[in-house]
Parts: structure tokens; sequence; C-alpha cells
């Protein structure tokens, strides 16, 4: 039987009765919620949550109502629920402490900060095999930046870059930027990032960048080099035009790799010029997944390894731009709906 968390645990901190959620209750509308707070089951913890990672991709898709609301939220997480239709708890970047554990959960687990894919909400319960301890030299902040690294590291994983290749990645935002850290450990012969916003060119420059190009002057990869065009491009702007801008920049036998979740934005993309003759090789990457020629020597556990390994690379300080209390999380859904100069990654504080 689940325990009441109204009586102070047995280690005589009083636990609360009621937590907060966060609901996305329609097109630009949400809503915080009082919920009961129940204790554990034996074999799990109860987590109280400090700080949360707000996704600028996926999240405002769901805020503005451009998702597929039929859609399953995502068969790999327990804690979203079965369909993207309002009202709907999401989010999947969530760190806290472990304030309780059920009497069959090793003790060891009480007070450990963790990371856990779940939705917005102050308090939650989960198997501890649902956890990830955070290393103690990794910050709290910054482990809310670890579904970040982690799609960035399949990003790359998929796109199998070679020595000396010319490669592009289209949009610099949070993916963008870390996609672009982890590709600068390869020895390539260029790694540009094209990027409409100023500020974000100056990061990726700043990541490992050899060149970064606004959108208008991208015309230009295509026709340079010998042969001509990239090697390899990621489309990760979430718009479905540049798709277009990537078919442009890779050369014959290009490799495209679309990480972006267009939602119900239709891309019209235009398939009938060099596309077809140039044999170009458009794919998708979706990090809940692992691809499967990578299957027999890759596990999630293993990725997630590296994906700690690449967070301890990043300047989270720069990265996170903003930090909002929880109450006000509709400010922090406006300031990024507002246009992507206004905010690179917004952390909701639970304190």
């Amino acid at each position: 039987m689940t325990g009441s968390v109204e009586d102070a645990d047995e280690r005589g901190s009083a636990l609360p009765s009621t937590g907060r959620s966060l609901y996305f209750t329609g097109p630009r509308s949400i809503s915080i919620e009082r919920e009961s707070v129940n204790g554990p089951d034996p074999d799990e913890v109860l987590v109280e949550v400090c700080v949360s990672a707000v996704s600028s991709g996926t999240e405002l898709l769901i805020y503005r109502g451009e998702m597929p609301r039929d859609l399953a939220a995502d068969a790999t997480i327990d804690a979203l629920g079965d369909d993207l239709s309002y009202p709907l708890k999401y989010g999947y970047a969530t760190v806290g402490e472990v304030v309780d554990c059920g009497a069959n959960v090793d003790e060891r687990w009480h007070g450990r900060r963790v990371f856990a894919f779940n939705p917005h909400e102050s308090h939650f319960v989960a198997s501890p095999a649902d956890l990830f301890p955070v290393p103690e030299d990794v910050s709290t902040a910054t482990a809310a930046l670890l579904p970040t690294a982690e799609t960035a590291t399949t990003l790359v994983m998929d796109g199998r870059p070679r020595v000396g290749e010319r490669v592009v990645v289209f949009g610099a935002g949070m993916v963008g930027l870390v996609t672009t850290s982890v590709l600068s450990a390869f020895p390539l012969d260029r790694l540009t990032v094209v990027e409409p916003v100023a500020d974000r060119r100056e990061m990726a420059a700043r990541l490992g960048a050899d060149e970064t190009l606004h959108p208008e002057a991208a015309a230009e990869i295509g026709e340079r080099g010998d042969p001509a065009g990239a090697d390899l491009a990621y489309e990760l702007s979430g718009s479905p035009a540049t798709l277009d801008d990537a078919i442009d920049a890779v050369g014959y036998d290009g490799r495209i790799v679309v990480g972006s979740w267009y939602g119900r934005k239709r891309a019209e993309t235009d398939l009938g010029g060099f596309f077809h003759r140039n044999r170009i090789d458009v794919s998708s990457s979706q990090v809940s997944t692992l691809a499967p020629e990578l299957r027999g020597r890759w596990t999630k556990t293993r990725r997630m390894g590296v994906a700690w390994d690449r967070l301890r690379d990043l300047p989270a300080d720069r990265l996170v731009t903003h930090r909002i209390g929880f109450e006000d999380a509709a400010e922090a859904y406006r300031l990024l709906d507002g246009g992507p100069e206004n905010a690179l990654q917004v952390l909701l504080d639970f304190a």
C-alpha cells in the first residue's frame, strides 16, 4: 500500500501532502495545479524536484497546439501520458533529490541527486531503475541538460561523420549547439553552423564551429570544395523550409540527418531539382530508440554514459539564459514563444 506523506518519515523530516504540477490546457495556455503527493510504494522512491528544463522544440509545439494530438507521447517514457491531447502533463528533463524510499529500496538512495525523464512537477514517485544518479562533479543546472546531450550524441551517431568531411549544422538552438560541441571533437575538414540569431552564431563558434553563417549567406556552401558541397548536413532548426537549404548544401551522395520534429507543420520539400540526380540520402534521427545497426554494441545505458561525458564539456552557465520560478512558468513559455532571440535555455526553478 502506498504510504501517506502527511506524517513525518522515519528520519524525522516532514514531507508535503500536496505538490504542484504543470498542465498544458490548450494552445498557449498552461496552469499550475495542486495535487496530492503520495508516498512511494515498497519498490519506489519519492523525488522532490529542484529544477526542470524546458524544451524549446517539442514543448513549444505542444504549447502552440502544433502537435499531432493522437500521437503517443513517448512509449519509452512511462512518466508521460498516453497521447498528446489536452490537458497534458509534459516535460522530460527533471533534476531533484530523493526524499523518501520504499521499504524494499536501498537506503543509500535517500538524499541522492537524480535525473529523470519526468514532466514538470514538484514531486513524483519512480522506480530507482528509471532514475539516473547525478555525478558529483555535475551541477544540478547542468544535469537538466542531459536529454539535449543525449540527443546530440544520437544525432552524431546517426550521421556517422568521417575524418576530413565537411559538415553543416542548420539551427543553433540548444540541440544544434550541443551537436556542434560533439562534432567539434571529430577531425573534420570544416564544421559550419547556419543560424539567423547573432548571439547563437557566437555561441556556436565558442563551442567549436569553424565558421558560422546567416542563412542568407548559406547558398555558397553547396558550391564550395572539390567535389562541391558538404558531405553531411543536420537539419535542427525546427523549420521545414530549412530542409531545402540542407538539400542545396550537400553535394553528390551527400547525407542529411533530420533531427527536427515538425509536429503538424508540413515540409513542402523540393525534390525535383538536384535531390534525385545527386543521390542525396535523407534520414530521420530520434533519441527514443537506437539505430538498428548500433543495437548490437550499444545500449541506452552506454549512450547515457557518453551523454554525461559530453555534458562536462558544456558551458552550462552560458547556455542557460533564464531561470524562472515554477509558479511563473507561463512567462517561460511566453518568452520562448516570442522568438529565438529572447532566450536559449530556460530552467524552471522549484525552490
